[in-house]
């Protein structure tokens, strides 16, 4: 929601996947929120701590969903839950872009998973949790688009 937690943490794992592939010039990765809190923010400091021990360093800052720029810009609009999917499809008053929503959790491969949870009033667990679900997501995701992109 607040572009500080689970969205920039699916951005900061992908982008490293991406790069590891060595297709950062054909795939643009970018994360936002739904709401105006935090806004220019870094990430918030325990998703980066749990996120650096595996490797993933996140250095986005908070911005907000701009509908009349990202529906374009974008082949795919990226949910971690339920309520955010629901709010980005509202957005799309016409309904000419929901085929490019999708929840996070669509491309998992090994994870059961509905949704990613806010990990921001838990603990430790909660954000290792996340991460986990990320990385499986992330990893689906990244076949996908590397079978589209041949």
């Amino acid at each position: 929601m607040g572009n500080i937690c689970r969205s920039p943490a699916a951005e900061g794992i992908f982008k490293t996947m991406v790069e590891k592939e060595k297709l950062s010039e054909r795939i643009e990765i970018d994360s936002a929120g739904t709401i105006d809190y935090h806004i220019g923010e870094s990430p918030d400091s325990r998703m980066k701590s749990h996120a650096a021990s595996r490797g993933y360093f996140l250095k986005s800052k908070a911005r907000m969903f701009e509908p009349k720029t990202d529906f374009e810009k974008f082949d795919y609009i990226i949910t971690m839950d339920n309520e955010i999917f629901d709010e980005i499809s509202q957005l799309d008053k016409q309904k000419s872009y929901r085929g490019k929503i999708h929840k996070m959790t669509e491309f998992n491969r090994y994870i059961k998973a509905d949704e990613v949870p806010d990990p921001y009033f838990g603990g430790p667990e909660g954000f290792e949790k996340v991460i986990d679900i990320l990385v499986d997501a992330s990893r689906g995701l990244l076949n996908r688009l590397k079978n589209e992109l041949n």
